[in-house]
C-alpha cells in the first residue's frame, strides 16, 4: 500500500494535500516576519524557485499582525509558525493565515488549546501538529531510554489526540529528527498508525553540503516507501536552496516531472576542457527553462559522445572543442567557448510538442 494515497485530504489555502495529491514543497522564511517588505521579497523569490507552501514565524504580536499584509502580496499558502504563546496563533489566523503550526504541548493548558482549535474550526484552517526530537518530553526519553522513533511517534499522536479531543480533525503531522535513521523509522511507524497527511523533513540538517546529503538520504528512504505529503529540505542559508534541493529529490525519485535534469561526468585525466566550470554554468542556465528533458555535459571522447546521445540534448568535450548532440545525433563540432551559447540557443528554441 502506498501510504500517501490513503491519507486524509486537507485544503491549505488554494492548495490540497493528501489522498494521493502531488507532494508539495515547503520552505520557511528567515527574515523578521514583521518586516513585511523583506519577507514578501523573500517569498516571491521562493515562489519563483518553485516553493508551494511558505511558513513564517510569529513570535510577537507585530509578526502575527503582519501576516495579513504579507498574505495579500504573495501567491502561495502561508503557514504561521507558533511556539509558546497561544494568542499569537489566534491572531495569525484572524489575520489570514492559511494554516498554523503548533506544538500543543508548549502553548499551555487545555483551555488554551481549545481556544486555538475553536478559532481554527470557525475558519476551517488546518493545524499542523509538530514534534521535534530536540523537544521530546522527558518522560518519553526516560521511558524509551533516549530519543527514539517510538518516543517521537507516541509524542506526536498524543498531541494529535489533544486537538481531536477538541472536536477537530483538519490535521497535518510533522515528526522530525536531525538523526536520519531515527527520523526515517519514526515516519515508518507513524504512517502505520494514522491517516493524517505527513509533512516530512530532516530537521536541523545543516549547511548546504551536509544538509543536502542528510536530507537526500533521509527523505529518499521515507518518500520511497510512499510516505509523505509535503516536504521541506532544511538548510542553513538562503531558503531558495531548499527549493532547488527538494525539486531534485522529488524528480530523482520519480515523484515529480518537469524541469531539466542535468547529468555530467565526474571528470578524469582524459578531460581536456573546463568541464567543472561548464557543468556549473549549464546547471545555472537550465533553471530558467520549464522543460522536461535531460541535458548531458560530458568531458571526453571515450564515453562522452555515447552518454550524451542518451540525453535529449548534450555536450561532449574534446581537446579545447566539443560536440553538440541532439536526440542522439551529432549536430556540429565547435570550440569550447561556443558550447554554452549553442546549448542556450537550442533550449531557447526547443520544440516542446515533439516530447523528450
Amino acid at each position: 500500500m502506498t501510504f500517501r494515497d490513503h491519507t486524509k485530504v486537507i485544503r491549505i489555502g488554494s492548495r490540497v494535500i493528501g489522498g494521493g495529491n502531488p507532494i508539495l514543497i515547503q520552505s520557511m522564511t528567515n527574515t523578521p516576519t514583521e518586516d513585511v517588505e523583506a519577507t514578501v521579497s523573500q517569498i516571491l523569490r521562493l515562489e519563483e524557485a518553485g516553493c508551494e507552501i511558505i511558513r513564517c514565524t510569529c513570535p510577537t504580536r507585530e509578526a502575527a499582525e503582519a501576516i495579513g499584509e504579507i498574505r495579500k502580496r504573495i501567491h502561495i499558502p502561508l503557514v504561521a509558525d507558533i511556539h509558546f504563546d497561544y494568542k499569537m496563533a489566534i491572531l495569525a489566523m484572524e489575520n489570514g493565515a492559511d494554516k498554523i503550526r503548533i506544538n500543543p504541548g508548549n502553548i499551555g493548558g487545555k483551555d488554551r488549546i481549545e481556544a486555538v482549535v475553536r478559532c481554527a474550526r470557525e475558519r476551517e484552517i488546518p493545524i499542523r501538529v509538530g514534534v521535534n526530537s530536540g523537544s521530546l518530553e522527558r518522560e518519553l526519553v526516560e521511558k524509551y531510554g533516549g530519543v527514539t522513533a517510538q518516543g517521537l511517534v507516541e509524542s506526536a499522536l498524543d498531541k494529535v489526540h489533544m486537538v481531536e479531543d477538541c472536536g477537530y480533525d483538519r490535521i497535518v503531522i510533522s515528526i522530525k529528527s536531525s538523526d536520519v535513521l531515527t527520523c526515517a523509522r519514526a515516519h515508518e511507524l507513524l504512517a502505520q498508525q494514522t491517516d493524517y497527511p505527513l509533512h516530512v523533513g530532516i530537521t536541523e540538517a545543516g549547511t548546504l553540503y551536509s544538509g543536502n546529503i542528510k536530507s537526500a538520504a533521509g527523505l529518499g528512504i521515507i518518500l520511497y516507501q510512499g510516505i509523505g505529503d509535503t516536504i521541506r529540505v532544511s538548510l542553513t542559508g538562503d531558503p531558495v536552496e531548499e527549493i532547488k534541493s527538494a525539486k531534485m529529490i522529488l524528480r530523482t525519485l520519480g515523484l515529480r516531472k518537469g524541469g531539466i535534469d542535468v547529468v555530467s561526468c565526474p571528470t578524469c585525466g582524459r578531460t581536456k576542457i573546463d568541464l567543472v566550470g561548464l557543468a556549473n554554468q549549464v546547471e545555472t542556465l537550465v533553471q530558467g527553462y520549464d522543460l522536461n528533458i535531460k541535458v548531458a555535459v560530458m568531458g571526453c571522447a571515450v564515453n562522452g559522445p555515447g552518454e550524451a546521445k542518451e540525453a535529449d540534448l548534450g555536450i561532449a568535450g574534446g581537446d579545447g572543442e566539443g560536440l553538440l548532440i541532439k536526440h542522439g545525433q551529432i549536430v556540429r563540432k565547435m570550440k569550447e567557448e561556443e558550447l554554452l551559447g549553442a546549448l542556450k540557443e537550442e533550449l531557447d528554441h526547443w520544440d516542446t510538442s515533439a516530447g523528450s
